[in-house]
């Protein structure tokens, strides 16, 4: 799509001029975005550069080292975090060449240039079940460290970003602490060497998440970071919370104090809202993105610095996640829609990134096409419009092959069986297993072949579908018990 870049120029340069309503001045560094390039249709990574540049944010965050990448990063003013991949982290661990060579490869080769100020050791490790992940983590972070001093190299941080299912408790936020099942020597290496070479412990915080899974408790002006509308006293701190960050924020604050690290500091790798989801994703709208991103670059590009309650006056650098809505991510809906931009680089919503705004200023659109409350009906997953008929096959083999009934009908006899084609019998087994398995994580998605409908497909559906669909429970899920 980007390779006849003379026909994109005009186009692109009108894109960046729209961009300018990001920003105008930069009074602040803290504010990162996170550049995800899981997709099929994003900019190149030139032009990527060109638009951060223009958002004027002071950091971008990779999930890799890429070589391009990094080149095109050469000269200009952004701060950049890379990222070693989780499968990497063990080899590293095991050998200190082997850490010299991936600092030699990804970090040497492009910085003082390149401006480097973080490598990310994994990410989100302890969310794995892999014991001996979480054993090597510190072990290659300190052969990274060790590797960068060893080259006169001193103004890189070493970190790792890790999702806050870290902690066993975070309610109230003086009751937070890591988990138990987390070897208690892995955690304490963690914070030593943290706060030996002080560093940052970065957490991906997403209340947006927090919020959706219990709406019925947790407000959403809290989450959308409204502060003053609702307020939180912690009855075992006596501290006052205005918002639902403050108080994930401050159960990490509280679980390393009690390891005795009091004075490590925070970094928020990731934290957004989605724009777009599911059906059944209440919240998920671009009014509450705008709302949130805007707030949250207010609070944290206050000065003085505003902090939390646990600790108030400290500067947290924050990534937003993120530049793209990525659609190759797998899971639910708001996988593919975190982003500021869509896929030819235009502001999905306005956001200035300075946090220069008024406090009064209004998001720009309209509450009254948000879906903040659960969605009370019926939803089908059938087969996408534009799916691939050579593509369906394995995905139907796929849903078939995990068990629990989830493809009986459709076995030669059996009520589903006929008409015998690979949509009708697809849109059975998309369905039958997101009924089966939604509760333990599945989605309607199959890699973009399925997607939700609340439209009954029986009365709409264009080809011909199986007679039992529209009889059984599994072509459709009540979502919430009345």
């Amino acid at each position: 799509m980007y390779t006849k870049e003379g026909k994109m120029k005009a186009v692109f340069a009108f894109y960046l001029s729209c961009l300018l309503s990001f920003s105008y001045a930069l009074s602040s560094n803290k504010i990162g975005i996170n550049y995800g390039r899981l997709g099929d249709n994003l900019p190149s990574p030139y032009q990527s550069i060109e638009l951060l540049t223009s958002m004027k944010v002071g950091h971008v965050k990779l999930y890799d080292a890429n070589p391009e990448v990094l080149k095109l990063l050469s000269g200009t003013n952004l701060h950049v975090s890379i990222m070693v991949p989780n499968e990497q982290i063990s080899a590293i661990a095991s050998n200190q060449t082997q850490a010299d060579q991936w600092v030699d490869q990804n970090v040497l080769a492009y910085y003082p240039t390149t401006k480097i100020r973080f490598i990310l050791v994994g990410n989100e490790v302890f969310s794995s079940n892999d014991l001996k992940l979480w054993l090597d983590l510190v072990p290659a972070m300190k052969n990274i460290k060790t590797s960068l001093t060893g080259h006169n190299v001193h103004n890189i941080k070493v970190g790792t970003p890790l999702a806050m299912d870290v902690l066993e408790s975070t309610f109230p936020p003086s009751s937070g602490k890591f988990r138990s099942d987390i070897p208690i020597q892995v955690i304490l290496s963690l914070m030593k060497f943290l706060n030996g070479t002080k560093s940052f412990f970065f957490i991906d915080a997403y209340t947006y998440f927090a919020w959706s899974d219990n709406p019925t408790n947790i407000s959403l002006d809290s989450a959308l970071l409204k502060d003053g509308n609702v307020t939180y006293v912690d009855t075992e701190s006596g501290l006052n919370y205005t918002n639902l960050l403050d108080q994930m924020l401050d159960s990490v604050h509280f679980a390393m104090r009690k390891l005795g690290f009091d004075n490590v500091r925070i970094a928020i790798s990731e934290t957004g809202w989605p724009h777009a989801g599911d059906i059944d994703q209440s919240g998920a709208n671009a009014y509450n993105a705008e709302t949130y991103i805007r707030n949250l670059v207010r609070k944290v590009t206050s000065y003085p610095p505003i902090g939390t309650p646990a600790k108030p006056g400290i500067e947290i650098p924050t990534f937003i996640f993120s530049l793209y809505d990525e659609n190759q991510k797998p899971g639910a809906g708001t996988e593919r829609h975190w982003g500021l931009l869509n896929n030819n680089g235009r502001p999905i919503y306005e956001v200035d990134l300075t946090g220069a705004s008024p406090v009064n200023n209004d998001t720009h659109l309209t509450e009254s096409i948000n879906n903040n409350k659960p969605y009370k009906g019926k939803i089908w997953c059938v087969v996408a419009s534009d799916a691939s008929l050579a593509a369906l096959e394995p995905a139907l083999d796929f849903a078939c092959q995990q068990g629990n009934g989830t493809c009986d009908e459709l076995a030669p006899g059996k009520g589903c069986y006929e008409p015998v084609s690979v949509v009708d019998h697809a849109s059975y087994a998309f369905s039958s297993y997101w009924a089966k398995f939604r509760s333990d994580g599945a989605s309607c998605y199959f890699n973009g072949l399925a997607v939700q409908t609340i439209t009954d497909p029986s009365k709409s559906w264009i080809m011909p579908i199986p007679k039992c669909v529209d009889l059984k429970m599994v072509l459709w899920i009540l979502l919430l018990e009345s």
